[in-house]
């Protein structure tokens, strides 16, 4: 026991990470190379045969499908726009946040209410504000006096739609990032720039932005890996309609593992989604190094 004891203690570092090790190895590292293997092969469950191989049959069918192209299109267009909006709304909100002293913490609560909320509690009631006939959106526009909508139910305005409740979901993301980049500002630079004669919207642009650069870049992105990824709301919402109209690379893939039961095609495009998040992620990466360097 006591070279058991020994043995635990001088390789300790080693023997404690084990455990992580195993876990990463069993529940990321082989499922993700099943996925790739299997990406290379034709097996539909509905029938009783073995996985067969195809090589990269799957990928150049795919490339040739315009159903995916419009998928793959939905998912960037959605992010980009999703993604561009709730920054340029997170870092005002922020801004005008830190400004304000009194219930600040109770304002800040309501904001981050929508972020805290299941996204499929968030798509039901979305569902219910966007119905044509007795939800909230074509209540308040006839209030007003402005031509109703269909929302969920056209073509034309259904990705529009979904982009509003995605906006109204994640904005408190960002702007909780961007509160947090603002509270270690350094206030003698701030300060510095008011006596020098700087406006308030001279110091937010040329002083406080240039600073919070890092930190917005970094929200960005984080935001931008899990708008790629959205499911939940466009599953609960529209389920990818009407029609395709609203079908992004989430929502094929569970059509074809799911519905048409194609595991094949299916990994297929779990293969391609994954490199279009990793080289979002690593093109995103190099502009904000690039960026932060302008900065030093």
């Amino acid at each position: 026991m006591k070279k058991v004891g020994s043995f635990l203690n001088k390789n300790a570092k080693y023997v404690l990470t084990i455990p992580t090790i195993l876990f990463i190895l069993v529940c990321v590292t082989y499922p993700m190379f099943y996925t790739l293997r299997l990406a290379f092969f034709d097996w539909k469950m509905s029938a009783k045969i073995s996985p067969e191989f195809v090589g990269f049959a799957n990928f150049i069918d795919f490339f040739g499908d315009p159903r995916f192209r419009n998928a793959l299109w939905r998912t960037i267009w959605y992010t980009f726009v999703a993604v561009s909006i709730e920054t340029a709304l997170g870092v005002t909100f922020a801004l005008m946040l830190n400004k304000i002293k009194r219930a600040s913490n109770v304002i800040r609560t309501i904001f981050l209410m929508p972020m805290v909320a299941t996204p499929v509690a968030v798509g039901i009631l979305w569902k219910l504000i966007y119905d044509p006939t007795i939800g909230l959106a074509n209540n308040a526009l006839s209030f007003f006096g402005l031509p109703t909508s269909t929302w969920l139910g056209s073509a034309s305005t259904v990705m529009m739609s979904l982009i509003i409740i995605d906006i109204w979901q994640w904005t408190p993301n960002i702007m909780l990032i961007v509160l947090a980049g603002l509270s270690g500002m350094d206030d003698s630079v701030v300060e510095s720039s008011r006596i020098d004669g700087a406006n308030e919207l001279q110091m937010i642009w040329h002083v406080t932005l240039p600073i919070l650069t890092p930190t917005i870049l970094m929200a960005v992105l984080l935001r931008m890996i899990d708008a790629l990824k959205t499911f939940d709301i466009i599953y609960t919402t529209t389920t990818g309609g009407p029609g395709y109209a609203s079908e992004n690379l989430n929502i094929l893939t569970y059509t074809y593992a799911f519905n048409y039961l194609q595991m094949g095609n299916a990994c297929t495009l779990l293969v391609i989604f994954f490199v279009v998040v990793c080289g979002f992620a690593l093109l995103f990466s190099l502009i904000r190094r690039r960026v932060e360097r302008r900065f030093e």
